[in-house]
């Protein structure tokens, strides 16, 4: 039997305004023969696997088929890169304008000694503009879903704010409420008010633009979404020097190709992947595979795109370009781990698919039951208009983005930035931290670590004579020593051998810095061999010591790691670094179990080999090289110091760098999530108790609209507690 071969295509999807979208969308493509797809809300994308013998163009038009609109996704590569995105403010015009227009209906309508004659012509004026323009994205999606025969939450917003300003424009045109002089006062007393005279004009605008300030806040988070592969993208060269014809000549990446030769020069990136020609430099590699310690390379030796080369000459032959290249492949990573956490349905939304279509059916039994038992259409009209004003979602729409708002201001003041609502339901259930060590547990800098000297010497003399010659090289290493040893005395007839060290004249003495060449003194043996970064000092043709450089512990990791242990979580250091190296600042900082010489791939891999052992997992990290192992994980934490594709990749960064960020972001996460939590419940209850009050006329539209308000001052203020979170 043939196996049909199996493609696979992102495509960028517009209009969706919840989860309910996401997973039409889904069903829409699985109705295609062989096709699967992965919806994700939070990002706008499609993951879709189909047959070869389906065009990409039929996924798109089976997704504007739905109502939407979709458009195959650019590749992870040079065509990709260029400035992110800009947020469109059309969203934030639309809810300035309409907050202008609803404070003086809400004023006139709640403050009789503030209406004018025709006042209530005044606020219908302005409540049109907010119920037709300002609620003009809430009216679009309801009908969207209408003509596809379902409901979400911007039904019941569409239909409650047409409701309430039909019956206000019923009551001015053919009631009294439009009569010279009428004055609307505000008062909760039942049947206070003949219902022909009573105008809601102030819950048509005030409803609009609560859900639409919710609809704001929630679209800000949603447009930083796609900026990971940017700022993967951003980490590699824009233009390459080629030879051509042993000239060289400046070109776009975009148009190198496999087999060109290109030049490198000190400071600048290594333009894609390939293999030394000529020359030797030490490569600074750390933003790609976590090494903190520079790499030696020359002829023959391959070399990565999105490195720095950070002293020496080279000419790299291309060997991968485009989307073959490490770097593409480490934004194909994201890219999958992102498809992989597949749209995370909001639990106001899960609710709603149960909720809307039963308001609706209490709606019209309502109706249908007055007329039935004899009343007037007045009055079974404003019982139903009620019943949708009472069970309009406002408490819904701000219960996540108020307390997201509180909980990430606060977070904001402590260091810690939090994307979304989305990843907060991780946060209570994590058990393991995996913590990166270059830049996260370490500072990322060469520092010096020890200067041992052989019998004979003292350590001040082999310090200073060593970073007298290092003070005339550019290598990471030779600079640490160089800071090291402060003033020096000068050197002359320096030499750069590539691969073993310098060599240099100080006062009259010839030093040699690199390498060891000749034999090891034994008091130095153990010096060399505890796996550090060693050089050796020698003169007069003997080693006279030993210097050890080593990347920095923070001296806040120990404390940060402790109280990650007290929350009850385990700690695990994963490098790229050596297996010793790793081990050593594990012991340094109490973490017992360390996973050492790892390339990005590899991460990914053991990020999801913990989560298949029912661990779950948040990932710390700051460099390219962890970014997709941020996206795999169940919740990404990015320090603010690191690169932007760690940080754009990241469900929380944190800004100040520091590790003690990691518990007190988690203990904030869990906060803010419990809030959330609080207020959805809150909301569906006054929900589901003011609904049968309503529908037995207990309330008319205006107390309704009063007591929706009140749910809202409820979930707000509930959130403001956010603030004092220590």
């Amino acid at each position: 039997m043939d196996t049909v071969a199996e493609r696979e295509l992102d495509l960028d999807l517009g209009g969706m305004t919840c989860a309910s979208c996401a997973n039409r969308i889904e069903r829409k493509l699985a109705k295609i023969d062989g096709v699967r797809a992965t919806v994700n809300f939070a990002t706008e994308r499609a993951h879709v696997r189909y047959p070869a013998g389906v065009q990409p163009a039929e996924l798109v038009s089976a997704v504007e088929s739905a109502g939407y609109s979709a458009a195959v996704s650019l590749p992870a590569g040079p065509a990709a890169a260029g400035p992110a995105e800009p947020m469109p403010d059309h969203l934030g015009r639309r809810l300035a304008i309409s907050a202008l227009a609803a404070v003086p209906v809400v004023a006139l309508s709640m403050i009789p000694t503030l209406q004018f004659d025709y006042w209530q012509w005044v606020a219908l004026a302005l409540t049109t503009l907010v119920v037709f323009w300002g609620g003009y994205p809430f009216h679009r999606a309801a009908l969207t879903n209408a003509r596809h025969g379902s409901s979400t939450m911007d039904t019941l917003v569409s239909l409650g704010t047409l409701a309430a300003y039909g019956w206000s424009l019923w009551a001015l045109v053919f009631g009294t409420a439009g009569q010279i002089g009428m004055t609307h006062e505000f008062t909760l007393r039942l049947g206070a008010h003949d219902p022909a005279g009573q105008i809601y004009l102030e819950v048509s605008a005030a409803v609009t633009v609560f859900l639409l300030a919710g609809r704001y806040a929630e679209s800000r988070a949603k447009r930083r979404a796609g900026a990971a592969l940017r700022a993967l993208i951003e980490v590699g060269a824009k233009d390459v020097t080629v030879l051509r014809a042993d000239a060289e000549r400046r070109i776009p990446v975009s148009e190198l190709r496999v087999g060109d030769r290109f030049v490198v020069r000190p400071g600048e990136k290594i333009a894609t992947d390939g293999r030394v020609l000529e020359g030797a430099a030490a490569v600074d590699a750390s933003t790609v595979t976590g090494e903190s310690v520079p790499i030696e390379v020359s002829g023959g030796d391959a070399v990565v795109g999105g490195t720095v080369n950070t002293n020496g000459r080279l000419v790299v032959r291309a060997e991968r370009v485009g989307a073959d290249t490490q770097l593409a492949h480490i934004a194909a990573l994201v890219t999958e781990a992102q498809n992989g956490k597949a749209a995370v349905a909001r639990l106001a939304d899960r609710v709603s698919a149960v909720f809307v279509p039963v308001v609706l059916v209490v709606a019209a039994a309502t109706l249908t039951g007055w007329l039935v038992t004899g009343h007037a259409a007045t009055e079974a009209f404003t019982a139903a208009v009620a019943v949708l004003i009472v069970a309009c979602p406002c408490a819904l729409g701000l219960a996540t983005p108020t307390a997201l708002l509180v909980g990430t201001g606060r977070g904001a003041q402590l260091g810690i930035l939090i994307r979304g609502p989305e990843v907060l339901e991780q946060t209570k259930r994590i058990d393991t931290v995996v913590l990166d060590k270059t830049g996260t547990v370490t500072t990322g800098r060469m520092t010096l670590d020890e200067v041992v000297a052989a019998h004979g010497e003292s350590p001040d003399r082999v310090l200073a004579l060593a970073a007298a010659v290092e003070g005339a090289s550019e290598h990471p290493v030779a600079r640490a020593i160089a800071v090291a040893g402060g003033p020096a005395p000068s050197v002359t007839e320096f030499e750069n051998r590539p691969g073993i060290g310098v060599v240099g004249l100080v006062e009259g003495v010839r030093v040699s810095v690199g390498r060891p060449e000749g034999p090891i003194p034994a008091e130095l043996r153990s010096v060399f061999g505890a796996g550090r970064t060693t050089v050796a000092v020698a003169w007069d043709g003997a080693i006279r010591g030993a210097i050890t450089v080593a990347d920095a512990v923070k001296p806040t990791s120990a404390e940060a790691v402790a109280q990650i242990v007290a929350l009850g979580m385990t700690p695990v250091l994963l490098t790229g670094d050596r297996a010793e190296v790793g081990h050593a600042v594990a012991r340094s900082v109490g973490i017992d179990r360390v996973i050492a010489e790892v390339m990005p791939a590899d991460k990914v891999a053991h990020v999801a080999g913990l989560q298949a052992e029912g661990a779950v997992v948040a990932m710390v990290g700051d460099g390219v090289n962890d970014a997709a192992a941020l996206a795999t994980a169940d919740v990404g934490l990015a320090m603010g110091t690191g690169t932007d594709a760690a940080i754009e990749a990241g469900d929380l960064t944190l800004v100040r760098g520091d590790l003690r960020s990691v518990p007190q972001a988690i203990r904030l996460s869990r906060a803010t999530l419990g809030t959330i939590r609080a207020n959805l419940f809150w909301a569906f209850a006054y929900n589901v108790a003011a609904i049968p009050l309503a529908a037995l006329g207990l309330l008319n539209p205006m107390i309704a609209g009063a007591a929706m308000a009140l749910s809202s001052v409820f979930v707000v203020g509930n959130s403001l507690r956010l603030r004092r979170f220590r």
